[in-house]
């Protein structure tokens, strides 16, 4: 039977090649999967108080040392505001380089120096901001009003200035994510996504935490080459086929059956009680082909129709499956790295989850004229050569 919760894509045969496993996250224990993801730009620099400012947005961009407190007078909004905000305390200590989310825009002009923006405590400025940001273009009566042309903001008061190109998503974590799982929603590297928010090394995040989404970088962006459609018997011309200006060599083949006899044969030894050997043959037979790393990645044991295939060592089955002959594969996991695997099997008698022994029966041979127990140890995804385990 082939497990749908553990998918094996290409498994061949044990004379004809090397098996071809990709049991990534499947079994536990290792990944190997490629880290083939998108390249990302890097996050734009802080201004002076640490403030990245997008068009709909503000961040804050800790120091060294700071606690959410030092941010919020930096920058001139409360501090409890801030602080629940970004699902924390105001005396939390931050990490250099970490975001803070501002619940809105933070006030052009600094904070005065004695740390007071304005008397009564009240940020005169931020309000004030928040008001002229919410107010209508143009007043409803313009009589009312009085203006003065051609003012400019001084140094001081000037304001934030806006980065340039497209604005990140502002994502806010909720109970249950991870960095991983955050940065695969987004297809962004999960370094990147702690570069960008000021991650420790364990990327760890928290409820209620905004996270930038790192920006694709562009420049480096492949774009797929539009496919052109040409007239039958146009385009490029057809090569000419070796076989039409040069015979092809004769070659004296031997058949199958003539062939095999030229293959190594060991006879396996019998069990034996005494024995020491790391691992106890899974079949009782000759090895009529040893290991080769790249065109075989095990042994294959020939043995009578039907004989009982054993585990090898003690382990738990990780996987029941199948090739791509629709032949049942067995895959017993030892510890977290070390494997083994039994291929040509037939009348399984353990299921995925089993805990089995050493010697326990597994499986039968394929019943046939010929049968042979493709057997394999690997480490992760290596193979390794089985003989030293058995001998």
């Amino acid at each position: 039977m082939a497990l749908t919760a553990l998918p094996v894509l290409a498994l061949l045969a044990g004379c004809d090649g090397p098996l071809d496993y990709d049991l990534r996250g499947q079994i536990g224990g290792f990944n190997t999967t490629a880290a083939a993801q998108t390249a990302t730009t890097h996050r734009p620099a802080a201004d002076a108080r640490g403030l990245i400012t997008y068009p709909s947005y503000q961040v804050a961009v800790a120091e060294r040392g700071d606690k959410v407190s030092d941010v919020a007078a930096r920058i001139g909004l409360p501090v409890g505001e801030i602080a629940r905000f970004n699902g924390m305390q105001p005396g939390d200590t931050l990490r250099k380089g970490e975001i803070l989310a501002l619940p809105r825009r933070a006030p052009d002009s600094p904070p005065a120096a004695d740390g007071t923006a304005s008397p009564g405590g009240v940020d005169i400025a931020s309000l004030a901001g928040s008001a002229i940001d919410a107010s209508p273009t143009t007043s409803p009566n313009p009589g009312s009003v009085t203006t003065t042309t051609n003012l400019q903001p001084t140094a001081q008061q000037r304001p934030a200035a806006v980065q340039a190109g497209p604005e990140p998503v502002r994502h806010k974590v909720v109970r249950g994510e991870t960095a991983y799982t955050i940065s695969r929603l987004y297809q962004v590297p999960v370094k990147s996504l702690a570069e960008w928010n000021g991650l420790g090394s364990d990327f760890a995040i928290r409820e209620g935490q905004h996270l930038l989404i790192p920006l694709k970088d562009q420049q480096h962006s492949r774009t797929p080459a539009v496919p052109v459609t040409t007239a039958p018997g146009e385009g490029s011309a057809t090569p000419t086929p070796p076989s039409a200006t040069k015979p092809l060599p004769e070659e004296d083949l031997a058949p199958a059956n003539v062939a095999s006899q030229n293959l190594p044969t060991v006879e396996v030894p019998a069990p034996s009680r005494a024995s020491q050997s790391a691992m106890a043959y899974p079949v009782q037979g000759k090895i009529v082909q040893t290991y080769a790393q790249g065109r075989n990645d095990g042994i294959d044991i020939s043995a009578a129709s039907g004989a009982p295939v054993k585990a090898a060592e003690s382990g738990t089955v990780a996987a029941i499956t199948k090739d791509s002959k629709n032949i049942p594969i067995i895959v017993i996991r030892h510890d977290p790295q070390l494997l083994t695997i039994y291929a040509n099997v037939d009348k399984i008698l353990v299921s995925k989850g089993d805990q089995v022994k050493r010697g326990q029966t597994i499986a039968h041979l394929q019943y046939g004229e010929g049968a042979t127990l493709h057997f394999e140890v690997r480490n992760g995804y290596d193979s390794l050569d089985p003989l030293p385990y058995l001998n």
